[in-house]
């Protein structure tokens, strides 16, 4: 392939996506290339449409139009007593698709231990505002069994021993070092369905 500035910085712009390398990279560039029309060009308006106007939602975390109200947590169709937190939107979405699941969702956007990040962006704070204001009688931690995402947990149920809130945890069927996102609709029925609370260090 030619050294053609503009198609090399594409190509590693896309090789930084998830399960993407240089090989799968350049073969999608080409893809898209190839197809500037039907692909290159609706793709750049939408995702520019996607820059502008999707923004994460400060009270649970999830994505919402800057226009529109969030629909996860300003649900005024279904009232719920429960919230699930999560570390991304991904687990959100395969929770959802596993339709094992009826309840407010919360996206922390991380785990404490990650790299650069910092305990207040993870919207535990706001969390704790949401369990009070809805009167929400059990969070279901649903962080990945990394160490992590089990620290995050210890974390998030310290932060809500305040409240008197029931707090569990997924249970069988959640590998060690598993993420919430790659683990099929089995395998998470398993896991919420035996969920159950966090013992504490004086337990």
């Amino acid at each position: 392939m030619q050294n053609i500035h503009e198609i090399e910085e594409l190509i590693k712009l896309i090789a930084k996506l998830p399960g993407l390398g240089p090989k799968s990279a350049k073969r999608i560039v080409l893809k898209l290339i190839n197809n500037r029309d039907e692909l290159v060009k609706p793709m750049a308006n939408t995702l520019a449409q996607v820059y502008k106007n999707v923004i994460r939602c400060q009270s649970c975390g999830t994505l919402k139009s800057n226009s529109l109200g969030c629909n996860n947590c300003e649900n005024t169709k279904e009232k719920y007593n429960k919230i699930c937190v999560v570390e991304d939107i991904a687990d959100q979405w395969s929770i959802e698709n596993s339709n094992i699941y009826k309840g407010y969702f919360h996206i922390l956007g991380g785990t404490i231990a990650s790299a650069g990040q910092r305990k207040e962006d993870l919207l535990i704070n706001s969390l704790v505002e949401r369990v009070i204001k809805e009167n929400i009688e059990e969070v279901i931690l649903a962080t990945s069994a990394t160490v992590e995402g089990q620290t995050t947990a210890y974390y998030i149920q310290d932060s809500l021993k305040q409240t008197n809130t029931k707090v569990t945890k997924l249970a069988q069927g959640l590998p060690v070092g598993g993420e919430i996102e790659n683990l099929d609709d089995g395998t998470l029925y398993s896991a919420f369905k035996n969920r159950s609370g966090i013992k504490t260090s004086s337990d």
